[in-house]
């Protein structure tokens, strides 16, 4: 049996000491630069003020003129060419035009130019050098599936002193997608190699996932039975403890020693990072909790919503449905918004949310067992933010299922089970260390992640030096 071990770890560890360094040596690089994305300040910024006498056709018109089959949102937004109301669907999102229900989507260079200069404008970017670099499906930073719907993509470099670049969605001309210079490069050295990312591999999501989870299901095996070998090769001298190797094996033992635990929790979490329902809950609604969270909105309602008066400053507008009622909401700020429900009188104050009642009401619809709703706490173990700084957040707490929504928009943010939870502390907390209290010292908590992934990588680096010595004997 130990034979068999020890045969197994040494070929194992032979093929994963280099996936094992660099894994760690990466974790060190995406705690401090993530995977480029368009953050809602940077996407906000970039809005023009609506033009409120271009919207000439009602909403109930733009969902019809769309083709959306099952439109739930509606947004309101002004783009460089046109005021555009940008239609969503469960799979499906379309642009038409506000003026006379037109297609709005973006076919042409020029057009996505313009798009991505004016975003640069009102960002603050020089944006007078831009020029359109590609349009494609697929590049290194545009391969998440949450682009799908807006594919293919306009790339357009602002030329302007960070580097970035934005990207045009063809669907709708929205700016969905940014990254500058310093995140492309250091993210080659990062999420890139952590995540096994080269565009021809993540492009295709089920190679990926079956790739990279079988290499990191390996990879665990792998440090499990050095675990064994190591703590089953550990000799007791009276009090003291000692190797029986000398070199890199006495370093490779007592290091690993020394790590055991980081080596096993760490591959632990970062299999389960793969597990996309194959042991934890996935976290999404089911079918029933869907039709009520998602319900079709009666669009008919939407035009006694149209006669209120619009904010001179507001960027954006949006028309969704929550526990059968329409809304509209003027995006007047990044954190302050107008709330307006249809049959009703605007709100005073100059940010409005939905509040406990309305999610009350829709306790007795979404599930059985449900308690009065609670506004979550900046600091729960289990947390859920808004979009919209400041914006309420309410748990429904139904029995063993949890709903975290969003007071901003009506939107679900979390769904947690039982098992959902547990994959929070084996996955997030395991794999990042965002546990509360370090959360609480940010500090603390990049040193503790620099100084385990250096002692992770140095361990790395002893099993490299056995491996090469190994294949060269």
């Amino acid at each position: 049996m130990m034979s068999a071990i020890v045969v197994t770890h040494r070929w194992l560890g032979i093929a994963f000491c280099l996936l094992f360094a660099m894994w760690f040596a990466t974790g060190i690089v995406m705690h401090f630069v993530p995977f480029p994305s368009l953050t809602e300040a940077e996407r906000f910024a970039g809005l023009a003020s609506v033009d409120r006498g271009a919207a000439r056709i009602p909403v109930v018109e733009a969902v019809a003129a769309s083709g959306v089959a099952g439109a739930v949102r509606v947004r309101l937004i002004q783009r460089s060419d046109a005021a555009v109301y940008v239609v969503s669907g469960s799979s499906r999102v379309r642009a038409v035009r506000a003026s006379d229900g037109g297609d709005a989507s973006v076919a042409i260079a020029d057009t996505a130019l313009a798009i991505a200069r004016e975003h640069g404008r009102n960002r603050g970017p020089d944006a007078a050098r831009a020029a359109v670099v590609a349009l494609s499906d697929h590049d290194q930073w545009s391969v998440p599936n949450g682009f799908d719907r807006h594919r293919p993509l306009f790339r357009v470099a602002l030329g302007d002193a960070a580097g970035t670049e934005v990207y045009v969605s063809s669907s709708t001309g929205e700016i969905v997608l940014d990254t500058r210079r310093r995140e492309r490069g250091w993210n080659w050295a990062g999420s890139v190699l952590h995540w096994i990312y080269p565009t021809v591999l993540r492009s295709n999501w089920s190679l990926w996932d079956r790739v990279v989870w079988t290499l990191s299901l390996l990879a665990l095996i792998a440090a499990m039975l050095g675990a064994v070998l190591g703590i089953a090769r550990v000799q007791l001298r009276g009090r003291r403890m000692s190797s029986p190797y000398r070199g890199w094996h006495a370093l490779h033992h007592v290091i690993g020693l020394t790590a055991t635990m980081l080596v096993l929790t760490w591959s632990l979490s970062g299999w389960l990072s793969m597990d996309h329902g194959r042991l934890f809950s996935r976290g999404q609604l089911t079918a029933a909790e869907s039709g009520v969270m998602n319900a079709l909105p009666d669009w008919t309602a939407a035009p006694w919503l149209d006669r209120q008066p619009i904010s001179p400053s507001a960027r954006e507008i949006e028309w969704f449905a929550f526990n059968g009622t329409v809304y509209r909401r003027d995006r007047v700020g990044l954190d302050r918004q107008v709330l307006i429900k249809a049959g009703d009188a605007p709100r005073d104050g100059p940010t409005e949310f939905l509040d406990v009642h309305e999610i009350q009401n829709l306790v007795a619809r979404l599930a059985a067992g449900c308690g009065a709703p609670s506004v979550l706490a900046g600091n729960d173990d289990y947390p859920a933010q808004s979009a919209i700084p400041g914006a309420p957040v309410y748990r429904l707490r139904c029995g063993d299922l949890w709903f975290d929504i969003d007071g901003a928009d009506g939107s679900v943010l979390q769904r947690l089970d039982a098992s959902r939870r547990a994959y929070r502390w084996f996955y997030s907390a395991l794999h990042t260390l965002d546990f509360p209290v370090l959360l609480a010292h940010p500090r603390l908590r990049d040193a503790l992640i620099v100084g385990l992934c250096a002692l992770g990588l140095a361990f790395s680096v002893t099993g490299i030096a056995i491996g090469w010595r190994r294949l060269r004997s």
